[in-house]
């Protein structure tokens, strides 16, 4: 790739990059390429078996200085003897493949380093292992933005399945901004610590004891259980609840050296309330993790890692398909649309029904944008002379109600503007909830607890 005189910008960085990698990758040698945490990168060369001469590595090193400008590391080429733990990099489970680049016989393989400060999670997924008896399934609801009415849709789906006797531990995950918590608990029935109180403890590994976990107060389930783990916590009486200073503390890898960081504590404290309430009542039969906004660690971690089910919620508009397309793109480059698509569920926001812009209208609009973004997750390019896409790939119509892309829809209603959950306690029981959300609680029951599925 060349460019003009214009400065090197971190979106040229990757291609440039690459140019010189095949280079290298062409003479048998396997090339990782090193970004650190400014964008400047480094290739890194495997030479245990194949030792590059050195007019070679000075061409390649001044080639990608030249390319790079100030996004060339101190150390453009290196090898991987000079390192004192260069097995540590090379096979480090944070590694990537390059997919654009498919070695042929004799060349050597590409593949990616990525060092940030927040957001790697979201490259990292697991896969998904089929439930089986004892495995608890565990949703995660989030929105690209805020305002979309998850944390409320997380209330009245914690309900209703409540209601259907399941029971249900709700994990209020929006530490920055917590929804679902006080939608569910009153002040003075939330328990003395919050998630926030198990991710700083356990750091230290002083998480033993905590009470974590509480019944929903504002409403009783009629058959099954609804409980609470809730960001914050009410803490000790006569002793301040520091609640931002632990805040600015979670995501700091632990001093304790043992190899763990913020996903695993995460995921650990998800853990610790599900053990929490099955101490109290018995296991939880679902899980639902009410995910802040945005590109967020806290939301990488709960899609990538954590879930079953993601639902992805979102209005029509240029903000929405801007957001989610960038995330998908993200998981397509990285080579995790495979593990990540077939878990993801489009919820259409607030809806719309009026003569001007009726209900069926706007959700095939919808639709139809939806699958144009998430197209990227899907299976497109054909095999080499073929014509079209083996059986097994994964590539969903747009009309296709099953896939990832099809709305489920949430109405809007005039009476959730402003609705004082607090002060009206029967708010989900009432007409309009019900209406706006009758779809949206039988498609997702469906898809958490599929027929004969548990």
């Amino acid at each position: 790739m060349t460019l003009s005189s214009d400065p090197v910008r971190f979106d040229h960085v990757r291609l440039l990059a690459l140019t010189t990698a095949r280079e290298v990758a062409a003479t048998g040698i396997d090339v990782l390429i090193v970004r650190d945490l400014l964008g400047r990168v480094t290739l890194l060369l495997d030479d245990r078996e194949q030792a590059p001469d050195e007019e070679s590595l000075r061409a390649w090193g001044e080639s990608l200085a030249q390319a790079l400008g100030p996004y060339a590391s101190g150390q453009q080429i290196t090898l991987g003897s000079t390192l004192y733990q260069a097995d540590a990099l090379f096979d480090s489970s944070r590694v990537l493949n390059e997919i654009t680049y498919v070695p042929t016989a004799g060349q050597g393989s590409i593949r990616w380093l990525e060092n940030t400060v927040v957001g790697e999670d979201w490259t990292r997924v697991r896969e998904v292992p089929e439930l089986s008896i004892g495995r608890v399934p565990r949703v995660t609801l989030y929105g690209f933005k805020g305002g979309v009415g998850r944390s409320t849709a997380t209330a009245v789906l914690a309900r209703h399945l409540a209601d259907s006797g399941k029971r249900v531990l709700v994990v209020d995950l929006d530490l920055e901004s917590p929804g679902s918590g006080p939608l569910l608990l009153t002040t003075e029935d939330t328990p003395q610590f919050g998630l926030v109180d198990q991710l700083v403890e356990s750091a230290l590994g002083n998480a033993d004891g905590l009470d974590l976990v509480a019944p929903a107060s504002h409403y009783t389930p009629t058959r099954g259980e609804l409980w609470v783990a809730p960001a914050r916590g009410q803490g000790t009486p006569g002793v301040p609840y520091s609640y931002v200073e632990k805040l600015n503390r979670i995501y700091t890898d632990s001093p304790t050296g043992d190899g763990t960081d913020f996903a695993d504590r995460l995921a650990e404290a998800i853990t610790a309330c599900e053990l929490a309430m099955t101490e109290a009542v018995g296991a939880p039969e679902v899980v639902l993790l009410d995910s802040r906004a945005g590109i967020h660690d806290i939301a990488a971690v709960a899609i990538s890692r954590l879930c079953d089910v993601a639902l992805l919620f979102g209005a029509d508009n240029a903000h929405t398909w801007a957001g989610y397309g960038d995330l998908f793109t993200a998981w397509r480059d990285a080579g995790q649309a495979p593990a990540v698509r077939e878990r993801l569920h489009m919820v259409a926001s607030m809806v719309p029904d009026t003569p001007q812009r009726p209900k069926g209208s706007y959700l095939e609009e919808f639709r139809d944008r939806s699958w144009s973004c998430f197209s990227v997750l899907y299976d497109n390019e054909l095999p080499d002379g073929s014509d079209s896409l083996p059986t097994e790939a994964f590539n969903p119509s747009p009309e296709d109600d099953s896939a990832p892309h099809s709305p489920i829809p949430v109405l809007f209603s005039l009476d959730l503007v402003g609705l004082d959950s607090i002060g009206t306690p029967d708010w989900p029981s009432r007409g309009y909830i019900q209406t706006a959300y009758d779809e949206f609680l039988k498609t997702t029951t469906r898809l958490i607890f599929p027929e004969g599925s548990r």
